[in-house]
C-alpha cells in the first residue's frame, strides 16, 4: 500500500518567475505568491500540535498519578511508553493506517499523543516523587486526604517539573508533525516535502523548516510564561 496516491501527495509549487536564474535558498516572492498556502499548514501545524500536547497531559497525568500511589505499576507504565516512544515514526504511521485510514488527520494525531506520553508521565512522576517527605506530612496533620493532598498540595508543586515535560513533548511534536507530510497531514512538512518533489526548489523547503524553527521556539517560550504564572511561589523562591 502506497501512503502517497495522487490525492494527498503534495502538490509541487512552481517556482515564482520572479526569482531569477537559479534555485535560491529563500524567496520573499514563492512567500508572497503562496501566502494562503502557507498560513493554512502554519494553522494545521499549530493546530495538531496543541491537539497533541492537551491529550497528552490528560493522558499522562493520571497514569504519573497512578505509578506514584502504586509503585509495582511504575515499571510496567514507563516501560510501555518507552515502547511507543521507540517506535520508528513510519512504521507508527504504518501500523495504524489499516485502523484509522492511510490519509487520516486522526492517524497522525494518535502517533504524536503516543510519542509525547513518555515525556510528560516520567516528569510528571519526577515531580511528584520529589515532593519532600514532611510537606506531605503536614498536609496530612492538616486534615487532607489522599486526593485533597495530589490536589492542593503535591500536583502544585510537582507542576514546575510537568511544565519541563510539556516543554519537551512540545518541541518534540512540533518536529514530529513532519512526518505527516508523507500522507499529505504534515502541516509545513507537506512544504519542505513539496519541495523535494519540485527538483528540491530550495525556497520551499527553507520556508517550511524555517517556520518549524520558529513554531517551535514560540511555543516553548510561551510555555514558560505559563509556568512562571501559574508558580508564583518558584519566582520567589529563587529571588
Amino acid at each position: 500500500m502506497s501512503f502517497l496516491s495522487p490525492a494527498t501527495a503534495p502538490v509541487p509549487l512552481a517556482a515564482p518567475a520572479g526569482d531569477g536564474p537559479g534555485n535560491p535558498w529563500f524567496s520573499w516572492q514563492y512567500v508572497q505568491d503562496n501566502a494562503d498556502t502557507i498560513m493554512s499548514k502554519l494553522g494545521f501545524h499549530i493546530g495538531i500540535t496543541l491537539e497533541t500536547v492537551v491529550i497528552a497531559l490528560l493522558v499522562a497525568v493520571p497514569l504519573a498519578v497512578l505509578a506514584y500511589w502504586i509503585r509495582p505499576l511504575t515499571g510496567p507504565i514507563l516501560a510501555l511508553s518507552g515502547v511507543l516512544y521507540t517506535i520508528p515514526s513510519l512504521a507508527l504511521l504504518a501500523l495504524l493506517a489499516p485502523l484509522l485510514g492511510a490519509t487520516s488527520r486522526v492517524t497522525v494525531l494518535i502517533a504524536l499523543v503516543l510519542y509525547a506520553l513518555l515525556l510528560v508521565i516520567r516528569n510528571a512522576l519526577t515531580g511528584l516523587t520529589e515532593v519532600p517527605a514532611d510537606v506531605k506530612d503536614a498536609a496530612a496533620g492538616m486534615g487532607y486526604g489522599r486526593f485533597g493532598r495530589l490536589w492542593h498540595v503535591e500536583l502544585p508543586l510537582a507542576l514546575p517539573a510537568i511544565v519541563i515535560g510539556l516543554r519537551l513533548a512540545t518541541v518534540s511534536t512540533v518536529a514530529l508533525v513532519t512526518i505527516g507530510a508523507i500522507i499529505g497531514q504534515g502541516g509545513l512538512g507537506d512544504l519542505i516535502l513539496g519541495g523535494f518533489a519540485n527538483n528540491f526548489y530550495r525556497a520551499e523547503i527553507v520556508t517550511g523548516t524555517v517556520l518549524c524553527v520558529v513554531l517551535a521556539l514560540v511555543l516553548d517560550l510561551a510555555l514558560v510564561g505559563v509556568g512562571r504564572v501559574l508558580t508564583p511561589w518558584s519566582r520567589r523562591r529563587t529571588s
